[in-house]
């Protein structure tokens, strides 16, 4: 249900509500589908399950892709009025900042997908991977592998890809690598042309991408469009797989990610992941959305809210190994329901 029923319509006793805060607005929404079906599967198995201490499990969601003041206004109303139990969801970091403090200390907040790092919020759970833990690892596989010895950092001016940065240019320095150029643009529609400039004037052999959503697929088709995509490496630490689809596919260069459950080209996917999309095609229909990185993240987090109502602590964490997937010769295939 959305945030005003749940906070004007009484809710039963046997009834837990778990807050939903994704993007259904903004440079994210591309997300909201996959999201919004993902946790409505996990809600549903856990009340087939037995639910919480007995009690079903109902979904209520907010739109995360606001500005912070918003979503936090809202988050902190409707956990005072007792429309929700806990807060599970995804956004950019300055939004989860906000809300973390609006519920500091009143109730719990599982924040689902990569995150800044840093000392977290009380109350405040992140289940993603820190920029260093998330990208160490394919930075050097890069260098190494690629000879991508020249690089240009890109990405939005907000908290999280100011961390990734921080992060990359310790792991670069440490390999011998350079940091040729740097570059934070505004959230939304840019004009590519000074990114694009900054790469052929520093003659970068990579660039690491920390622009999300839709800016994240702008940038890339503005790439490709000027001819750098097979001539320039890039990293993606907020690829998933609907902007995966929304830039070509195998059409997209040398593009890699490293988002923690993304799917693999040479025949070892994700079996996670896999069985993730049958049981939602199973439930929803062939046409269901793709299981991306993020809507993963937020099923385990409704998973790991319903652990924390029942008992106080979260499930262990499961942190996929960190993996480097090529998007050029990347095959998707159609998951139906088993027989």
């Amino acid at each position: 249900m959305d945030a005003w029923e749940a906070a004007v319509v009484g809710r039963s006793p046997d009834v837990v509500r778990v807050g939903l805060a994704v993007p259904l607005t903004g440079s994210l929404a591309m997300t909201a589908p996959s999201a919004l079906d993902l946790a409505a599967l996990a809600a549903d198995e856990l009340t087939e399950a037995g639910g919480v201490r007995g009690r079903a499990v109902e979904l209520v969601t907010v739109d995360a892709g606001r500005r912070p003041a918003e979503v936090a206004a809202e988050v902190a109303a409707l956990h005072a009025t007792g429309a929700v139990d806990v807060l599970v969801g995804f956004s950019t970091s300055d939004v989860s900042r906000a809300v973390a403090a609006a519920l500091a200390g009143r109730a719990g907040y599982v924040f689902t997908p990569p995150h800044e790092g840093g000392r977290g919020t009380r109350g405040a759970l992140r289940i993603g991977a820190s920029p260093l833990v998330q990208h160490a690892a394919a930075l050097a596989w890069l260098v190494r592998h690629r000879r991508a010895r020249r690089w240009v950092l890109l990405g939005t001016d907000y908290v999280w890809p100011q961390a990734v940065h921080r992060a990359a240019r310790t792991v670069l320095r440490d390999l011998g690598a350079e940091v040729a150029g740097e570059l934070l643009v505004p959230f939304g529609p840019s004009d590519p042309g000074p990114a694009l400039d900054l790469l052929r004037r520093t003659r970068a052999d990579a660039v690491l991408l920390s622009l999300v959503g839709r800016d994240l697929v702008a940038f890339n088709r503005a790439f490709a469009r000027a001819g750098l995509d097979r001539r320039v490496v890039r990293l993606s630490g907020a690829l998933e797989e609907n902007g995966l689809y929304a830039v070509g596919g195998d059409g997209s260069g040398e593009l890699y990610a490293c988002m923690p459950s993304f799917a693999a080209a040479d025949g070892a996917g994700d079996e996670g992941q896999l069985a993730l999309q049958e049981r939602l095609a199973a439930r929803v229909g062939p046409h269901a959305p793709v299981v991306c990185a993020y809507a993963r993240g937020v099923h385990d987090g409704v998973r790991t809210a319903a652990r924390l109502l029942e008992t106080g602590t979260p499930e262990p964490a499961r942190i996929p190994r960190p993996r480097l997937a090529r998007a050029d010769g990347l095959v998707f295939r159609e998951v139906g329901p088993r027989a």
